[in-house]
């Protein structure tokens, strides 16, 4: 009898049950992030309360949309890897001085409709570059990810950024409390339930925190139990060449930071991305662009949050994933659902997450462990990158003098930090050592004089 080819985790579908649990999982770790994006831009542009609703229901339904798309895949989009996709923050800038300086929403979603198209053209192009992505700055650019990712948990911890009694002593508390849940969990519980450690943590917080007040289920009174997101809500698209511009500047910043979640995944799973799967998630990446200014709803990446949960369940499946996108496919079809996920305290997110996030930058670590440091300036790599990703993050607002489109790229320490990196490698790793230079033997750069095959044996080792 002939023997089937056994089947990569990546690939392998969960029974229902656990396939129910584990997407739900999914779903709760990235849902405040992707409400976070329609309400800042719709509160700076002070829409009124049935408009933003409409676009956190249009964003979930095409949040599940653009997951389907990356997880299953068709054709040449998709790279069929457990990716969560969710708005990405660092168009929220550009958006919010597009919609408040006259443009208003048709000329945030003109500009999308383009970045997107260009994000798919440009695809092929980006995943010719993975050569300058080796472990060196793959695994810069991972712990950057999640070191980036704690104060999100830091701030949901303490009540959730803006809240009446941010830092009060009992939202740390639960969040703590959650903390330990999820750590006994995954230590002492069985199989099945310590992979579902966070779910399970974020159920026990949620059944603390209702007769403790943290709750406010009046949304979910209020909230529609059907709502379907048109084409073009809010009128016909207009495409203005600032506006235009500033969201391309996003699109690379946004490819930059994909490359880097999709390539900790990879590591993850023990499915290396290749050139051409990279292309292909950054063509669906582009496509899924393309469908949130169609409607109403704005430019999608991975979500780095989701990143961590794959490396602390260890579940490496992508229907999973999938999974999870026809549940936010449901939320944005059925408003109630999504009020109810909604009043999930951000104390006990916070809790979950800071095990979440800090998981990445352990992967990262992990990824770093496999990188020579002797004799070489790689350890300057690892620190100038990381000084460089962490910076706007511990102070915000250090390039607020700057354009906007330095900002754009700057303000996002992840992007910082993967740029800084690449750079970097190129600089100590690529090029051959000049004349002044610390020689090979100390930094890890070329002989004087080495020759070609000085410089493509340097290439290899540092590719």
């Amino acid at each position: 009898m002939a023997s089937t080819a056994p089947v990569h985790p990546v690939d392998e579908v969960p029974r229902a049950r656990q396939l129910a649990a584990f997407g739900l999982q999914h779903v709760l770790a990235m849902y405040a992030g992707a409400v976070a994006v329609p309400l800042i831009v719709g509160g700076a542009m002070r829409l009124p309360p049935a408009d933003l609703a409409y676009l956190i229901t249009a964003d979930l339904l095409v949040c599940g949309m653009a997951t389907l798309i990356q997880c299953v895949g068709f054709w040449r989009f998709g790279v069929r890897l457990p990716i969560m996709q969710g708005c990405t923050f660092a168009a929220v800038s550009p958006m919010v001085l597009i919609g408040t300086t006259g443009g208003g929403l048709p000329a945030i979603y003109g500009s999308v409709i383009v970045a997107g198209l260009a994000i798919v053209l440009l695809a092929p192009v980006f995943g010719k570059l993975l050569r300058f992505f080796p472990p060196l700055v793959t695994g810069t650019v991972i712990l950057i990810i999640g070191v980036s990712l704690l104060p999100v948990a830091g701030n949901w911890a303490a009540g959730g950024a803006g809240s009446a009694d941010f830092g009060a002593p009992k939202n740390l508390a639960l969040a703590a409390f959650v903390l330990a849940v999820v750590l006994g969990v995954q230590r002492f519980a069985p199989v099945f339930l310590s992979r579902i450690a966070v779910l399970v943590g974020i159920a026990v917080g949620l059944a603390v925190a209702v007769p403790f007040g943290f709750t406010d289920f009046g949304g979910v009174k209020d909230a529609d139990w059907v709502g379907i997101s048109t084409p073009f809500h809010f009128g016909a698209p207009t495409f203005e060449v600032s506006a235009i511009v500033s969201m391309l500047v996003v699109a690379l910043v946004c490819m930059t930071e994909t490359t880097g979640d999709f390539i900790a995944v990879g590591e993850m799973t023990g499915r290396k991305v290749e050139p051409r799967s990279l292309a292909d998630g950054l063509r669906a990446d582009g496509l899924s662009t393309v469908l949130g200014g169609v409607f109403n709803t704005f430019p999608y990446t991975a979500y780095a949050q989701n990143v961590g949960l794959v490396g602390m369940t260890r579940v490496r499946s992508r229907w999973v994933v999938a999974a999870a996108g026809g549940m936010l496919v449901l939320l944005g079809l059925l408003p109630k659902l999504g009020a109810v996920v909604a009043a999930i305290p951000a104390p006990v997110l916070g809790g979950a997450g800071l095990v979440m996030f800090g998981t990445v930058a352990a992967s990262g670590l992990r990824t770093l462990a496999e990188v020579d440091f002797r004799g070489n300036h790689n350890l300057t790599v690892v620190a100038v990158s990381v000084a460089v990703g962490v910076l706007p993050v511990g102070v915000p607002t250090i390039y607020d003098r700057f354009p906007d489109w330095f900002q754009t790229v700057m303000h996002s320490g992840i992007s910082a930090g993967c740029l800084t990196a690449i750079v970097l490698n190129l600089l100590f790793n690529h090029l051959p050592a000049q004349g002044g230079s610390v020689g090979d033997t100390q930094s890890g750069g070329l002989p004087v004089g080495g020759g070609e095959q000085a410089v493509e044996k340097s290439r290899e080792e540092s590719v």
